[in-house]
């Protein structure tokens, strides 16, 4: 998530790969609140890729959300601040869970109402299959079902739903330390792309001026494509780099290569006007069609 003014507040809510591109950019209200978009891009997105799991910080999770994730076959993984503070739930009477989990069967205070559940499977699976095919749009209803009060029993028995799988994941992210470092390295790629996407807005004094939601979405994509650009090159650049090296000797550890991240801006230029030669930069190539390496003497 990142912040921009037009003269007003509003954000850019963007969704991140493992391979550091970014898929998804939506301008949300900055007033708004971020989980009602996360579905949208991941639902809406035109790639082709295999997404299967979503992490995100605290401002992206609502038990509506987890319901939903779980029913489209996606596992949301958050990184929840004040984990210790939920509600974890229990399937039966509070003894029962006190005999069956010595440990943490104290800390399952409110039992789910499954019947709720089981009443309206069927409604929450074709919810989901709406929002599958694209028939709804996931942002109005996961902001209208969070919003909806116990009144509503589709929407009572999404949460109850969620409040389930809720349990779940915490049970797995505090047992799981494996678990949590995966989290943790997918958002922090997400920052390190944040961060990437600042310095390329303008150099640091970055606005959105555009007064129009077409207009803004359009900067915020060019801005998505100007960053998804500088991660193609730098990871094109870093492979014949890798290569160079161990042609040379020395040794590279591809289980270190995969913790390297390509959102750099330390080689890019983000002032004054660019000209580009076309002719004169095609000479430059070599026969690989790439640029000559820049090799230092001694590599450290």
């Amino acid at each position: 998530m990142s912040r921009y003014f037009a003269e007003e507040g509003l954000s850019t809510y963007t969704h991140v790969t493992d391979q550091h591109a970014t898929y998804g950019t939506k301008i949300i209200v900055a007033t708004k609140r971020e989980a009602h978009y996360v579905l949208d891009e991941i639902l809406g997105n035109a790639t082709d890729l295999p997404i299967t799991e979503h992490a995100t910080d605290t401002h992206g999770v609502t038990l509506v959300n987890f319901g939903l994730f779980d029913l489209l076959g996606l596992q949301l993984s958050p990184r929840i601040r004040d984990l210790g503070r939920i509600t974890l739930y229990r399937l039966g009477p509070r003894a029962e869970a006190k005999a069956r989990f010595p440990h943490a069967g104290a800390l399952l205070t409110r039992k789910l109402n499954l019947d709720l559940i089981a009443e309206h499977y069927d409604d929450l699976l074709r919810l989901a299959g709406s929002l599958k095919f694209g028939h709804a749009t996931a942002s109005l209803l996961v902001g209208k079902l969070s919003a909806s009060s116990r009144q509503n029993a589709l929407a009572a028995a999404l949460k109850e739903y969620g409040a389930l799988r809720r349990t779940i994941y915490a049970a797995k992210y505090l047992s799981d330390p494996d678990y949590r470092r995966r989290i943790a390295r997918q958002l922090n790629k997400g920052e390190s792309l944040h961060a990437l996407r600042r310095d390329l807005l303008y150099a640091h004094e970055g606005m959105i001026r555009a007064r129009h939601l077409e207009g803004q979405t359009e900067q915020a994509w060019c801005l998505t494509l100007a960053a998804n650009a500088v991660i193609a090159w730098t990871t094109e650049y870093y492979g014949l780099a890798v290569e160079q090296m161990r042609r040379t000797g020395r040794w590279i550890d591809d289980e270190v290569l995969a913790h390297i991240s390509p959102a750099h801006s330390e080689n890019i230029n983000f002032f004054g006007a660019i000209e580009v030669d076309i002719d004169a930069e095609l000479a430059q190539l070599g026969p690989t069609g790439y640029r000559p390496l820049r090799m230092r003497d001694t590599l450290f």
